[in-house]
């Protein structure tokens, strides 16, 4: 009689269990990703629903998210004020965290992004920029910026060119891509022919130590202070950055790597800057105040200033340029804006203080 008991209790548990996994949310192929710093929680958002399918543990202090490209993985930086060092590992199609990533001495992760397959960090407490190779799970480039708080970072498609922005240091980073002499001897001007190559200095075509290496430059270019969030033009002509101490917005001409006008645009607590996939507006979050700010990209005025919330964060906008979608920090939800009419839509609620943003599309 026990064993019968046993076997049945054995089989309802089982069946509860499959009937609980076959009910459960799955992660849809479109997915917005929105981080609750409280809570460190990552919320999975279906955006045609705007529910929530999924919540998964984000590690400690999360501040941005990012998606690899194929939308089957996702990337949280554990800040930290700048004292952590972990990047959490998070497979949406399974909705579980993997291991993390360690970056040792790399402390005080914060922006991210993915490009050519690659992630891109920074890294304030090290003032550096790094890039992490999830084929062959290697931090396998970094480098220094020298600037205090270097926060955000933009990545070009070919990766020959990088922005990063500095908070503490009122500056904006252009990182470019250019090779230079190999390394070893070579002859300057005027001077003796180098040496023959001989043992463990091997030759090539660049000199008597192989190819040329690529060397980067770095420009920095001061704007206004607290900078931090900024968005690059769909065209690739101009930077834009919000200044959150000042209130104003540098706009920097990118092929000559100055600030040609600053707006003065009453976006104190400026948080995140955004350009419409069509480059026509400008989005800014401030944690400052209850709007968030639209900007006509062409005559560099306000088109409209659309109640949201006590303060927003985080910025995304949807690859089509419908829907825009901000994170309301204070209020604990994420607001949605219809973009065409300018009008908050809809509001989803998360978690406790939601802040970064990220779209996954699963190929």
């Amino acid at each position: 009689m026990a064993s019968r008991r046993t076997f049945a209790f054995v089989f309802s548990v089982l069946l509860c269990s499959g009937a609980a996994l076959l009910n459960a949310a799955e992660t849809s192929p479109t997915a917005l990703l929105v981080l609750a710093k409280t809570d460190q929680t990552m919320f999975i958002v279906d955006p045609a629903t705007q529910t929530i399918v999924g919540r998964v543990p984000a590690g400690p202090d999360p501040h941005e998210v990012i998606a690899s490209a194929d939308g089957k993985f996702a990337y949280i930086s554990n800040y930290g004020g700048g004292s952590y060092n972990t990047i959490t590992v998070v497979d949406l199609v399974n909705q579980k965290t993997l291991p993390v990533i360690d970056l040792g001495a790399l402390r005080g992760p914060h922006g991210l992004t993915f490009v050519g397959g690659k992630l891109w960090f920074t890294a304030e407490g090290a003032k550096v920029i790094g890039s992490y190779d999830p084929a062959t799970k290697t931090i396998d480039w970094v480098l220094g910026t020298g600037q205090e708080r270097t926060h955000m970072i933009y990545v070009f498609p070919d990766m020959n060119r990088m922005i990063t922005s500095n908070v503490s240091s009122a500056t904006m980073t252009v990182i470019e891509k250019a090779n230079g002499p190999g390394r070893g001897f070579g002859p300057g001007p005027g001077g003796p022919p180098p040496p023959p190559p001989g043992p463990g200095m091997p030759s090539g075509p660049g000199g008597p130590m192989g190819p040329p290496r690529t060397n980067w430059t770095e420009t920095v270019i001061p704007v206004g202070n607290g900078s931090e969030g900024f968005d690059v033009s769909p065209d690739g002509k101009e930077i834009w950055v919000a200044n959150a101490q000042d209130g104003t917005i540098s706009i920097i001409e990118l092929a000559n790597k100055k600030v040609v006008q600053t707006l003065d645009a009453n976006v104190r607590g400026a948080n995140r800057l955004k350009f419409t996939p069509d480059g026509k507006l400008v989005f800014v979050s401030t944690l400052g105040g209850p709007d968030l700010v639209v900007i006509d990209a062409a005559t560099r005025k306000d088109v409209k200033r659309v109640k949201i919330g006590r303060g927003a964060a985080g910025i995304l906008i949807q690859p089509d340029g419908l829907r825009a979608y901000v994170a309301c920090t204070p209020d604990d939800y994420v607001a949605v804006i219809d973009v065409k009419a300018l009008e908050m839509t809809g509001k989803i609620p998360v978690g406790k203080q939601p802040d970064g943003l990220a779209w996954a599309l699963r190929k």
